[in-house]
Formats: structure tokens, sequence, C-alpha cells
């Protein structure tokens, strides 16, 4: 079976490993760019997707490029605490959870396919825009995807919903445990901050939101310039006893915009001899940190479901699980608590008891881990989507 990948970002090489491994070995990645550079910022991957990787055999190369994110915590506008819980590990996972810098992750996959399935398993400079002779073409080309473009013409740009994010890194102090992930906000602007590289110096990987008047910039680009100074400007009083908000802001090297943007879901990602995977399927907001994670799962499951016969029952298992999570994104996520702790207390709180109760909180922190497909006890006692040869 010649199977032909359209995108070699961390998708369409976890894809290519993915198959491999199920027994599949004329396999082909088609990378528009001339060089896969190790390009981007951080990103997180959530333990049902270091289960994969693990599975994969790649556990210890990502414990060396990766941060094991301890806690994940929320603030509103002024520091104060809303919900924190502990991740990976330390929240009972059979896996760890990582923030990770995007382009080393893909340098990682881009490494492992090229020892597992040869040097030419990758072609650089090569656009595939719709089937040709393939058995199968999986298009893993990104939220403007040409192959989607193909099933679906006359789409469209990706829906701005009016936020943009700016991103950066930046060397600094550790903060609270030293690998918590953070998030602050006020219902209009928010804060995000982890680390991705500890030991002598901690590298945090920061974003910073907020509503932006006027036209979005390019959509779908993560690499337009933007001004540190201007975007600390924004968050200028959010300097916190335990972060400096705006002086991590203008601490970056640089730092990038990118407009809020995901995709419609889809009625169907298959068609004849092409299917879709991560963004080209389902593009979503940047909410809960699961964009590169559901890319992964996504590979795994197509494996397996080849291995087992056809692609129905890749798009059956996962296509009505990514339409609700891009769905749930589009509603904040996890991330509404702090919207809530904003309604309710625009100014502040003393006890957050008070204006979230615990069973409030706690709901939607397990509301959207079962949605995503990361409840503990369940990702835990799943079987194996290794194909056993």
């Amino acid at each position: 079976m010649r199977i032909v990948i359209a995108g070699g970002g961390i998708g369409g090489l976890a894809a290519a490993l993915s198959l491999h491994a199920a027994g599949f070995r004329d396999v082909a990645v088609h990378e528009a760019a001339r060089e896969i550079r190790p390009l981007g910022v951080g990103i997180n991957l959530l333990p049902h997707a270091v289960r994969e990787l693990t599975e994969l055999g790649l556990a210890d190369r990502l414990a060396e490029i990766g941060v094991a994110t301890a806690e994940l915590a929320y603030f509103n506008r002024y520091g104060a605490a809303i919900w924190s819980e502990p991740r990976g590990l330390d929240a009972g996972y059979a896996w760890p959870q990582y923030s990770v810098h995007r382009g080393r992750l893909q340098m990682l996959l881009l490494e492992a396919v090229t020892e597992r399935l040869g040097p030419q398993a990758v072609r650089t400079g090569s656009r595939i825009t719709g089937p040709g002779a393939e058995d199968l073409l999986i298009g893993a080309d990104g939220i403007n995807s040409a192959v989607r473009a193909h099933l679906f013409p006359g789409e469209g740009p990706p829906p701005w919903n009016g936020l943009v994010l700016w991103r950066g890194t930046t060397y600094g102090e550790p903060f609270l445990t030293g690998r918590s992930m953070i998030m602050a906000g006020d219902g209009t602007r928010k804060f995000v901050a982890y680390p991705i590289e500890t030991g002598g110096r901690t590298l945090i990987n920061w974003i910073a939101e907020q509503p932006l008047d006027g036209e979005a910039p390019d959509r779908g680009d993560w690499n337009r310039p933007a001004d540190r100074h201007e975007i600390a400007r924004h968050f200028a009083d959010w300097t916190f006893d335990w972060l400096d908000v705006p002086g991590i802001i203008t601490g970056a090297g640089s730092a990038y915009e990118y407009p809020m943007v995901d995709r419609e879901p889809l009625p169907y990602w298959t068609s004849g001899n092409v299917t879709l995977l991560g963004d080209a399927a389902h593009a979503m907001y940047p909410i809960g940190s699961n964009g590169a994670s559901q890319a992964i799962i996504d590979a795994r499951v197509l494996a397996h479901s080849l291995a087992g016969g056809g692609l129905a029952a890749y798009e059956a298992a996962r296509r009505p699980a990514t339409t609700a999570l891009q769905l749930s994104n589009r509603k904040m996520g996890p991330e509404i608590v702090m919207k809530l702790a904003h309604e309710r207390a625009p100014a502040g709180f003393d006890d957050i008891e008070q204006v979230v109760p615990y069973a409030e909180r706690a709901e939607i922190a397990a509301s959207y881990k079962r949605t995503a497909g990361f409840d503990p006890a369940s990702l835990n006692g799943r079987p194996s989507w290794s194909v056993t040869r």
C-alpha cells in the first residue's frame, strides 16, 4: 500500500512513525518547505499524547527535550489563585505531561522518521495539492491545508474571533513549583507562562492575548513579528508577587503575533483515497493545550484503523471527538474559570470559594478532560493502539 502524507509537521511525522510501526512500509512525507527547521515556540503535550509517543519508543528522547509539567494553575488579573491541579505523573497518570519547544519536538520526530523509514521518506520542497497515484493520501498540511481545500473548495480563510495572541520565550527566574503552567486573566485579556527549559537557566514560554480592533493580521501565520514593548503596554500593571508579566514580555528576544482562528467542523474527513489529520481536519483555538496532542492521537488511531482494514473506524473514532473539542474550545474550555471569576468579582476577591465554588471549578476541569480524552482513569485503562504483528 503506497501512502503519501502531505505535511512534515508534528502530525505528519507522527503519522509516518505510526504507520511504519503498524507494518506499512511504503510511506512518504511530502513537505512544501525546502527545509524543515525548528521553528515556533512552546507547546504542551498532554499525557494522552505522551502515551502514544512512548508506545512509539520515544519516551527517553522526549524526556531529554521536555519539562515535565507538575501543575496547572489559573489566576485572576491580580495574581490571586482561582484553581490549581497537579498534572502528569503527579496527577495519577501513567505518563507525564511535557512542555516543550515545538521545533525541537518536530526535529525529534523527523530524526526518528529518517532512522526508521530511511532518509528518502521525507521529501522537502514538494507541495501536494490533491490525490495522485498513491493508494492513500493523508492531508496533514495544517490550518491552510491544500488537501482540505481539494475536498472542500471555496471554504476560504479560517474564521477569526477578534482576539490576537502574542507569543515569545524569555529567560527568567523560575516561578511557583518551577514546573508550573499558569494562566492569568480578567475575562478579556489573558497571560500564559510555563518553562520549556530548566536547569542552569529557565526558558519561559509565554502567550499574551487580548481583543484587537480592525482587520486580523495574516490568518494562520505564526511567524508575524510583533513589538514586545507594545505588547507589554497592555499588561503594564500585571506585576504579581510571584511573576513580573511585563518584564517577561519585554525580556523576550523576539515576539510573534497570531490571530485566534480555527476551522469549522467538517461533515466528513475522508473521500475516496484521501483523508485528513491534525489541523487540516480540526484546527481549534489554542485552549487547553490540545492542538499537537490531538494530531498525534489522530496519527495513532489512523494507523491502527488502517491495519484493521480501513478508514471508517478512524473517522468514527476521531471526528466526533475532535468536533466536540473544537466547540468546547470556542466556549473557552477549562479557561472559563477565569471569566467566571472576573464576571462575579471584577475587582478581585478574598475567598475564591465565595465566587466560584470548588465543586463548580472541579467539574469544569474534569469535564474538559473527558471531552479531550485525557480523563486519568479512562486513559490509564484504555487498550493500546499499537498494532501487534
